[in-house]
């Protein structure tokens, strides 16, 4: 028997299949709102509603210990000291540390900028002298 043989066209080619463009990553989060920085002041400006209790320890009293702490103070809005640092040591650790929780004790009037009260730091120096 005579064999046939029809031509058979090749497949067609699939139509070329665009790239998706990849999904636009997440918008990353807002940063959050910055807060102000303190506002420098000079120690001037800084008002005491309750000054820090300021006392000679004992054991310094007995060591003839006496001299100054000069700190670093961050005050709020409300008056309230948030931070404070020791800029200037006495020279006397006990001095020192007693200065650090008598700041903590302390309140201020709050420092005010355009009517408003604002957060503001400065430098506060405890006097510790020996009478």
């Amino acid at each position: 028997t005579p064999s046939f043989s029809v031509p058979v066209a090749p497949p067609e080619p699939p139509p070329p299949v665009e790239a998706a463009a990849p999904p636009a990553p997440p918008a990353p989060p807002a940063p959050p709102a910055p807060t102000a920085a303190p506002k420098p002041v000079p120690p001037s400006a800084l008002r005491y509603r309750v000054p820090p209790p300021i006392e000679v320890p004992l054991a310094s009293r007995r060591m003839n210990e006496s001299g100054a702490v000069q700190l670093r103070v961050v005050v709020d809005e409300r008056g309230q000291p948030k931070q404070w640092s020791i800029v200037r040591s006495s020279g006397f650790e006990r001095l020192d540390a007693n200065a650090m929780a008598a700041m903590g004790r302390a309140r201020f009037e709050p420092c005010t900028e355009d009517g408003q009260a604002i957060a503001c730091q400065s430098t506060a120096t405890l006097s510790y002298e020996l009478r």
